[in-house]
């Protein structure tokens, strides 16, 4: 099966979940008019890295995201990797990935594994410990979310459980877009699967992110947004 897949690479607004639900519906829909398939968002897409602000701007048990996506992936019949959201639980925050099919139903969340000590992540989230596995129409996927990417292993054992594809979401900021483009890169031709990456735009209090999202085939060749 061929799929037509869309990156939304948005600016998010810094803590703001409100107008990130609105830019991101507003984008689905022009994903859902291109005739796309699937549309994937960026990290942390609802609050951006404002992580000290998390216990008050996350989303309890992700209940708030998981309804938006399944409502706009009803009303667009577009499957959504619906990038990462801060989800509060009672065990901590953590960088949760939310895969949503056109149908509504939730198919797998992802937990972040490995947290990146540069932005603070480990001061303000837990890890996650689930592989990123899921199915959409009978074809296997993975999922993994920004950091992870410099791990070969684990998305090696996603690529050996059967995903054609590896999706990821990232908040990848400046000046890595060498290490970027690179490790995208070697994922894709190591594991002879398609990486399909959503890198945000825009910038923070103390980032900037420089989108380059790319749709890399098993040879290495890639498609830039």
């Amino acid at each position: 099966m061929k799929w037509k897949i869309a990156c939304i690479q948005m600016d998010i607004k810094y803590g703001n979940p409100d107008k990130n639900y609105a830019e991101a519906r507003k984008w689905i829909q022009k994903a859902a008019k291109a005739n796309c398939d699937i549309a994937i968002l960026p990290e942390l897409w609802t609050t951006g890295y404002d992580l000290t602000r998390l216990f008050e701007i996350g989303d309890e048990n992700a209940k708030e995201s998981v309804r938006f996506l399944q409502n706009a992936a009803k009303e667009f019949q577009i499957h959504l990797v619906g990038g990462s959201v801060a989800k509060k639980t009672a065990d901590g925050i953590f960088n949760t990935m939310l895969i949503v099919d056109r149908e509504g139903q939730l198919v797998k969340e992802y937990d972040k594994l490995h947290l990146f000590k540069l932005m603070d992540e480990h001061l303000y989230l837990q890890g996650g410990k689930r592989d990123g596995l899921f199915q959409l129409e009978n074809e296997t996927f993975g999922t993994v979310i920004c950091y992870d990417i410099r791990f070969p292993e684990w998305i090696r054992k996603l690529a050996l459980n059967g995903a054609k594809a590896i999706f990821v979401s990232a908040e990848w900021p400046n000046p890595r877009l060498h290490h970027w483009k690179t490790l995208l890169t070697a994922r894709a031709i190591e594991n002879q699967c398609y990486v399909i990456a959503c890198n945000r735009v825009g910038r923070d209090p103390n980032n900037h992110f420089f989108g380059h999202s790319l749709i890399i085939d098993p040879w290495g060749g890639a498609t830039r947004s």
